[in-house]
């Protein structure tokens, strides 16, 4: 199969052209630079030079593929505005690679968050949630999934809050930057919330295994560790580091602040059964282990 990915030179990206390609897949990459470029190019695919606001080179890339994986975000907290204006331009970009596999039956496979439920670990039935400061993302996947009506085998790889490899990603990741920058290794509360995990290798699994079989308008769980306390994760951060580990206040974290607050444990129990998928990989409070001081 031809693949047209977005994000496909981070940390999930990859792994996941990696994944491909061991599949004897092809793999064309968006790269928005030519350092990205390149670094596309050493993993064994072709670069295909463009922005995610180059809609054009978006609609380009899609044509020309059997298949397409969105996993491209501007990836800037810094600010609510900059976090809105992120989510807008994945927006537009997710609608043009929609609209360009209309009637096609072609997959496109994209990405959320795992959604929160209160009092229990969400599942892939669970709608995602469309409010807060990140909700566009979810208005955005539902958009894509409800093309499985029109023609295009959409599905969506819910990621939880932390992918990681090698100790790096995901919010476990932001707490080690936060806690470097800052000098203690902060959590909001009482750090009993819990955050699942996946390790970037596994996820990369299920986004080909998406791509190869999932239904039109499915949702998957990328979920190998259901919930591990903030505060656990903070204490393996502290240890590695060297650093105090305490709670601190939740408007620490920007506007990811509420997010980090709350208790989101998540199952992937029907993706499992269902693709077959089972992670291999280590888990987050081991692979936290290979951070440096």
């Amino acid at each position: 199969m031809r693949v047209f990915i977005t994000g496909g030179t981070g940390l999930i990206g990859s792994a996941v052209v990696a994944e491909l390609l061991a599949a004897r897949h092809s793999v064309t990459a968006l790269a928005r630079s030519d350092a990205s470029a390149a670094r596309a190019e050493a993993a064994g695919a072709a670069a295909l030079r463009g922005g995610l606001t180059d809609l054009e080179v978006l609609r380009s890339g899609a044509e020309r593929a059997d298949g397409v994986i969105h996993l491209a975000f501007s990836n800037d907290f810094s600010s609510p505005e900059a976090l809105a204006r992120g989510v807008a331009e994945e927006s537009a970009a997710l609608a043009t690679l929609g609209d360009t596999l209309l009637g096609t039956d072609r997959p496109l496979v994209t990405v959320s968050g795992t959604p929160h439920v209160p009092g229990r670990a969400s599942t892939e039935a669970d709608p995602l949630p469309t409010g807060g400061p990140v909700g566009g993302r979810s208005q955005s996947v539902t958009r894509a999934l409800e093309l499985a009506s029109r023609g295009v085998r959409s599905s969506a790889v819910r990621l939880p809050r932390t992918v990681h490899n090698q100790g790096l990603g995901g919010f476990a990741g932001l707490l080690t930057d936060i806690a470097r920058r800052t000098g203690v290794v902060g959590y909001p509360a009482d750090g009993a919330q819990r955050w699942p995990a996946v390790h970037a290798l596994d996820a990369a699994v299920l986004f080909r295994l998406a791509l190869e079989r999932a239904p039109a308008g499915s949702s998957w769980h990328a979920v190998a560790d259901e919930g591990d306390a903030v505060r656990d994760i903070a204490a393996v951060i502290g240890r590695r580091t060297g650093l105090p580990v305490r709670s601190v206040p939740q408007d620490v974290f920007g506007p990811l602040g509420p997010v980090f607050a709350t208790d989101q444990p998540a199952s992937s129990a029907h993706t499992r059964a269902a693709l077959g998928w089972e992670p291999t990989h280590p888990s987050l409070l081991d692979d936290l282990e290979n951070i440096g001081a």
